[in-house]
């Protein structure tokens, strides 16, 4: 009897729905339908995004740099916290008393909130925003008195929020609950290009704020989703999950390139060493096809024992870096004038995690002998990241 309530409660969604109402229903309907078969027995077909994808299909633009006279970029990592309070007073001082020139300040964050009190109506409605940076107008004028390369982080597919706030939008159990990690965090589903649009359209507002690049983290499925992704109720295509991030990342530099600004997207380290990682949708060189620069996070700590044939990778940063370094290159070489700026997150913190014997604490001498391992391998860019923003006193920058 369940099932048939639950058929007839899809088939009325379907016929009597529209617009996002209709949508919702029908996920819901879904999941319920599936909880009582016990099963999946039905996935949403294609027709709620359409059978393509935007930016995934055609030759499309061709990418160019809309700033190719921007100097090497080397930058810190700033939280929104940081950002609207009292640490950025000696954030601004680092940087004005060293090499490093630029800012990388999360503005959509991990949580998926908005870290300022956006203006525009579509945000408001579809988002949600904080008040970390009170001002933001004013911290991009601060940016600017100082000569700092403002860099925009928007974390794309974790986002609670928007999962919470649409849950058509996620991925979702099959008794309609939203599916969560081991830490409560939620993804939105990348196939869904309201969810493009949403995080296309924070891009923007950033750009028009004054933003030189939008860096996009986050861009991927869940880890491990390929041993989930049978029990759970989302719309998909009949695209790879490969092809539907990498088709994000190729619809977001065509609608912000033309804004004069860079895109930019983070990606697992290990991605350069490794093929495709179907799991979670990320191909380094298909990502790096549409980006303009492209941030591997090869941090020595999150490598384990055998990367670059050594036993404990986060005590020898130089060769974990080195190693990571040469097999970007292997990877990013063939693609030739697509190759994109290779711009690394390296590893400011120590990661004591690992357990004792197995990491050491990290600070200026482990720092440059990251820097070193990059210039010796012809990368002139990096990002330092500390996620409570304190960086080593005394390095180097060059």
């Amino acid at each position: 009897m369940d099932i048939i309530i639950s058929t007839l409660l899809l088939l009325y969604s379907l016929l009597t729905g529209s617009g996002e109402e209709s949508s919702t229903a029908k996920q819901l309907a879904i999941a319920y339908l599936n909880s009582a078969a016990g099963q999946t027995i039905i996935q949403p077909d294609s027709t709620l995004i359409g059978s393509k994808n935007p930016g995934t299909s055609g030759a499309g633009s061709i990418k160019k740099d809309p700033q190719p006279s921007t100097p090497p970029i080397r930058g810190i990592y700033v939280t929104a916290h940081s950002a609207g309070g009292a640490r950025m007073e000696s954030l601004l001082k680092l940087l004005d008393d060293t090499e490093l020139n630029s800012m990388v300040i999360d503005i959509k964050d991990d949580n998926g909130y908005i870290t300022y009190p956006t203006t525009t109506p579509e945000l408001q409605e579809i988002g949600a925003s904080k008040k970390y940076i009170r001002d933001i107008n004013d911290l991009m004028l601060t940016l600017k008195k100082h000569n700092i390369y403002p860099i925009a982080r928007l974390v794309v597919f974790k986002d609670t929020v928007l999962a919470r706030k649409q849950p058509e939008l996620s991925f979702l159990h099959q008794d309609g609950t939203i599916w969560k990690n081991g830490r409560g965090e939620s993804f939105v589903n990348p196939y869904r290009k309201e969810v493009w649009d949403y995080n296309i359209a924070v891009a923007k507002e950033a750009a028009k704020l004054g933003f030189k690049e939008i860096q996009f983290d986050y861009v991927r499925f869940p880890e491990g989703f390929e041993n989930k992704a049978a029990s759970l109720t989302f719309s998909k295509t009949d695209q790879s999950r490969v092809d539907a991030v990498a088709g994000f990342v190729k619809y977001a530099r065509e609608q912000l390139e033309p804004l004069g600004v860079r895109v930019s997207v983070d990606i697992f380290g290990y991605a350069a060493s490794v093929p495709a990682a179907e799991g979670i949708g990320q191909d380094f060189v298909k990502i790096s096809n549409d980006v303009h620069v492209i941030s591997p996070m090869i941090y020595p700590s999150h490598y384990s024992t055998g990367w670059f044939k050594q036993k404990d990778p986060d005590k020898s940063p130089y060769e974990t870096i080195k190693g990571a370094m040469l097999d970007t290159h292997k990877k990013l070489d063939p693609i030739k004038d697509l190759k994109p700026i290779i711009r690394p997150w390296i590893q400011d913190f120590t990661a004591s995690w690992l357990g004792s014997g197995h990491f050491m604490k990290y600070g200026k001498a482990e720092v440059e002998a990251q820097i070193k391992a990059l210039q010796d391998n012809g990368v002139k860019e990096y990002l330092l990241w500390n996620a409570g923003n304190k960086y080593s006193p005394g390095v180097t920058y060059k």
